[in-house]
């Protein structure tokens, strides 16, 4: 078994039979007296038992929830809230009352008790979309996530069969992109198999006896599986066309996803072949993408977006605004492409997987098939190119790898790059230019110009790469790219000590803490802090300088602070008389970094941070150059005169910065 990291977003689940009884005794337990009780028309029903059962504790109810949580709406409920001094929600529905409560709990931070009448999931996550001028977008956040959910079979008995189907449908789509996911790992897949299998079996079952307690106990449970699915980890292609669809056109939700997974499943085949079987060997057929329309089909869901409403015309906008952004996915994504599949799905086809002429595994043993063929000229799903099967050889050559993981990496590397020369018919001249770019990178780089360092940062690969590896726990402080300038072993400073060793500047005081997720401190932590110049230069570009400046080493004391001077950081250009400077400038880019101060920190039993305060107000916070600045790290450098904190006379303007960073417990360290 490789290597992975598992995060689990808990919550409290009562699950059953008449588990609603039990609500009073659950806002009670949140320490809650005043409930505004959300819901909509269709859930009239449901919502007058919780009403009953709630009894005095409801002061005020809200019954106008929406698909796709419009803010407008939101806003209006906040209204109520706010009139009825409301301390905890509780939502009876779907995913819209769900994503109503989570978007009122975000902005004020109350506790939420979800009751679900469908098989959504999203329940179980802290994730929320929100829909404002056409537009659907997503944040997870843990005030997001419901403290408290209540599973009641019997809530769910009175869900019509169609509904029953693209609700559980939805729920199928949050499992099998969960197979994929870049932080996919044995506990999240043993979770998905099992929701895809019970809603497989219970699905048709439901169908010929919608009373069948069984089988909607089944689906409720698989729905909560899927859900803890989603919130574990990302979500890929099926997950942000269809939050484009019901965003910008105003699909509705489960059914959307309903039509669109087999195709999103088809697209991604090729590249996640090993899933796809699993996900067949789930379903009982031979080929997943095709076996999931089947199933659909013989339940009466809809299959196509023409059913749903969406005209013809609207796809290419679509296939663009899917594509604007990138997002993880298996698969390389072109507006080419996705429109393929757009119209594959608006026209209801079913999915096929035709082999091809010559089939060949890539590192992970997946067989590469010619389904969904980005930019083909004809025929989506005609035979395999002679680029095709060339890559296919390539991909066959590293099936053997001792690491798994190395195989996989350059098998998705030349997928990717095969794919960019094929699409943009790079010439021979542009591939020899490219060489000779990175060759010139190559040889400017040194132990104190790193060249591809800076490529990288400039094209965000090191941000991507940040975000995916350090920034996954939302109670720890954002963390930021390294950079090119950090240097291994910095001065030691004590508590106090002048970081700036004389450089002119203004001077500027920092008075830091560090603490856990849970805001104890701690002692003997290890903080390197580096940062340039008042004219943007760092001591390794400048070799005059004797020795190291404006970085040095401090540990934290037993109240896990620590204070030291410097100077206030300015905007700088990162270095561009080299390779990096040249792809600047052929597209119209400056080359300047916003004002920032680096921290890199360190304690036992805990996870290393990396990462930069930004000033606030300072230059090129919109537009720096390496895509760095983030909300949560742009702080107050706080103006000051007169008398400092330690005494030390300065004259004229000082500054004050006070902050605290948080850091995340490893998985195996100790708890303090």
């Amino acid at each position: 078994m490789g290597n992975f990291v598992y995060t689990s977003h808990p919550s409290r689940i009562i699950f059953g039979t008449g588990t609603v009884g039990q609500v009073r005794d659950e806002v009670e337990r949140l320490g809650a007296s005043r409930v505004l009780l959300l819901s909509s028309p269709p859930v009239a029903k449901a919502a007058a038992r919780v009403r009953d059962v709630l009894g005095d504790v409801t002061v005020a109810e809200f019954d106008g929830a929406a698909m796709h949580t419009p803010v407008e709406v939101t806003e209006r409920a906040l209204g109520v809230l706010r009139e009825h001094s409301a301390d905890c929600l509780v939502a009876v529905g779907g995913g819209s009352t769900t994503g109503l409560a989570k978007a009122l709990a975000l902005r004020t931070g109350l506790p939420q008790l979800i009751l679900p009448t469908t098989y959504a999931g999203s329940e179980v996550t802290p994730v929320l979309g929100e829909t404002r001028d056409g537009r659907k977008t997503t944040q997870s956040s843990p005030e997001i996530l419901p403290e408290t959910v209540v599973y009641d079979v019997e809530f769910t008995r009175d869900l019509p069969v169609g509904m029953s189907v693209t609700s559980a449908v939805n729920a199928l789509a949050h499992a099998v992109e969960a197979l994929y996911a870049p932080q996919a790992n044995p506990v999240i897949d043993g979770m998905a198999l099992d929701a895809i299998r019970k809603v497989a079996r219970a699905l048709p079952v439901l169908v010929a006896d919608p009373s069948d307690t069984a089988a909607r106990a089944d689906l409720l449970h698989a729905a909560w599986l899927s859900g803890t699915c989603l919130a574990a980890v990302g979500m890929g292609l099926h997950h942000k066309l269809c939050h484009t669809l019901g965003g910008a056109f105003d699909l509705p939700h489960a059914q959307t996803h309903t039509v669109i997974l087999p195709h999103a499943m088809a697209y991604n085949a090729p590249a996640a072949q090993d899933v796809m079987d699993r996900i067949a060997d789930a379903l009982g057929v031979a080929d997943a993408p095709s076996g999931m329309y089947d199933l659909i089909a013989s339940l009466g869901g809809p299959t196509s977006l023409r059913e749903l409403g969406m005209a013809e015309g609207d796809l290419p906008r679509a296939a663009q605004l899917a594509t604007a952004t990138p997002y993880p996915n298996p698969r390389e994504l072109t507006p080419e492409g996705i429109e393929g599949l757009l119209h594959a799905a608006w026209e209801g086809r079913r999915p096929t997987v035709p082999p091809a002429p010559a089939p060949a595994s890539d590192a992970q043993g997946a067989v590469v098939s010619a389904s969904y063929v980005q930019g083909a000229a004809s025929d989506p799903q005609g035979p395999a190119s002679d680029v095709e099967l060339l890559t296919a050889q390539v991909l066959a050559s590293f099936a053997d790898a001792p690491d798994p993981r190395v195989g996989h990496l350059l098998g998705d590397l030349v997928r990717h790059l095969h794919h960019f020369v094929t699409s943009n018919d790079v010439t021979e001249s542009e591939w020899q230019y490219a060489i000779d770019f990175l060759t010139r990178t190559g040889q400017l780089s040194t132990s104190t110009r790193q060249e591809f360092v800076l490529l990288s940062d400039t094209l965000g690969v090191s941000s991507v790469v940040d975000l995916l590896t350090n920034s996954r726990t939302p109670q720890t402080t954002p963390s930021a790219v390294l950079g090119p300038f950090y240097t291994d072993g910095p001065p030691e400073t004590p508590q106090g000590g002048d970081l700036s060793q004389g450089v002119a500047g203004t001077p500027l005081w920092a008075d830091i803490r560090i603490t856990d997720t849970d805001g104890l401190p701690l002692p003997g932590a290890v903080v390197d802090v580096w940062q340039a110049n008042e004219d943007g230069f760092y001591d390794v570009q400048l070799p005059e300088l004797e020795g190291p400046v404006l970085r040095g080493r401090l540990r934290t004391d037993d109240e896990g602070r620590l204070r030291f001077w410097t100077i206030l950081p300015a905007e700088y250009p990162i270095p561009d008389d080299g390779p990096v400077g040249q792809m600047l400038r052929a597209v119209g880019r400056h080359p300047y970094r916003a004002p920032h101060v680096h921290f890199m920190i360190s304690a036992p039993g805990h996870q290393r941070l990396v990462t930069q305060l930004f000033v606030e107000g300072g230059p090129y916070m919109d537009s720096d150059t390496v895509f760095g600045v983030k909300e949560g790290l742009i702080a107050d450098f706080e103006r000051r005169v007169g008398p400092t904190p330690d005494g030390r006379v300065v004259d004229g303007e000082w500054r004050s910065l006070h902050f605290t960073f948080r850091i995340a417990r490893l998985a195996t360290g100790p708890a303090r």
